[in-house]
């Protein structure tokens, strides 16, 4: 891991910057009272995920000097410079603005240190229901309520033959693109949220058994969670079942992913790859 850190000193200083940010977001949303604008990708982003993003930045960057802070709301930074970061803060300091922007509370900040590309520490902190979760390298994760009880989590572990799994699927995603994704010859409950970060930590806590994602996120919408995902038993891959990766493309732009809470399944049965779907759908 490069220079030592103590990284069971370092993660209750980041799970507070985490609810310190949820905070400033919670305080936004309550009073309802936000502006938005669309980004160049064509997605939202509001004063919440601005004032969000300060915080987290500047917290981190008194926290620890030395290393940089890569946020979604300033990621426009080329490859020859990122490629030189051993270690790094990989921020979404909002995580769901479209479920903000609506009103449903399913959103979160999610922060990771991200160490030779490999995430080795997770936070996600929902401000709504006040959960967090959290992890990192070789410690397992673990889950924090309100009330401040901490339990272990772990993902789902299915006795084969299974005939039921449950599928964690966004909100605005369109259903039939997610079933059609799947081996028919299964039953499957869908259970539709809105962060990406909370569906994947649904795997995590063994509440369902996986997470598809079709469509567009970024590499920050990943990395704590499959720090804490894969502490707790389960893995982060791409649709060919292959491992994400983490600054190494000019891209920040993830591919299609699954969050797998148990990995013994036949997922290259029950899971239509990429290439298989292009070919059903000419």
């Amino acid at each position: 891991m490069g220079a030592s850190m103590d990284l069971s000193n370092l993660l209750p200083q980041v799970i507070d910057i985490a609810r310190a940010s949820g905070q400033v977001i919670l305080d936004i949303y309550q009073r309802g009272q936000f502006e938005k604008q669309v980004k160049n990708d064509n997605t939202p982003v509001t004063s919440a995920d601005l004032a969000a993003h300060k915080l987290v930045v500047q917290r981190l960057s008194e926290l620890t000097p030395d290393i940089p802070v890569l946020s979604e709301e300033d990621s426009d930074i080329p490859l020859a410079e990122r490629a030189q970061w051993q270690r790094y803060w990989l921020v979404d300091p909002l995580d769901g603005t479209q479920e903000f922007i609506a009103g449903s509370g399913d959103f979160a900040t999610i922060i990771a240190l991200v160490d030779n590309n490999t995430p080795i520490m997770g936070v996600v902190y929902a401000p709504v229901s006040g959960v967090a979760y959290y992890a990192y390298q070789d410690k397992g994760a673990w889950k924090t309520t309100p009330e401040g009880e901490t339990v272990r989590i772990s993902t789902h572990k299915h006795e084969l033959p299974t005939q039921s799994i449950a599928v964690a699927i966004s909100r605005r995603q369109d259903i039939a693109a997610i079933t059609s994704r799947l081996d028919p010859a299964l039953n499957y409950d869908l259970v539709p949220l809105g962060s990406a970060a909370l569906k994947s930590c649904l795997v995590a806590e063994g509440a369902v058994d996986c997470y598809l994602r079709l469509g567009p996120t970024g590499e920050w919408d990943t990395a704590a969670t499959q720090c804490i995902v894969e502490e707790a038993g389960g893995r982060i891959l791409n649709t060919h079942l292959t491992p994400l990766s983490y600054n190494e493309r000019d891209t920040l732009e993830n591919p299609n992913f699954i969050t797998l809470g148990d990995e013994s399944l036949p997922w290259s049965s029950i899971l239509t790859p990429d290439d298989r779907l292009m070919e059903i759908s000419d």
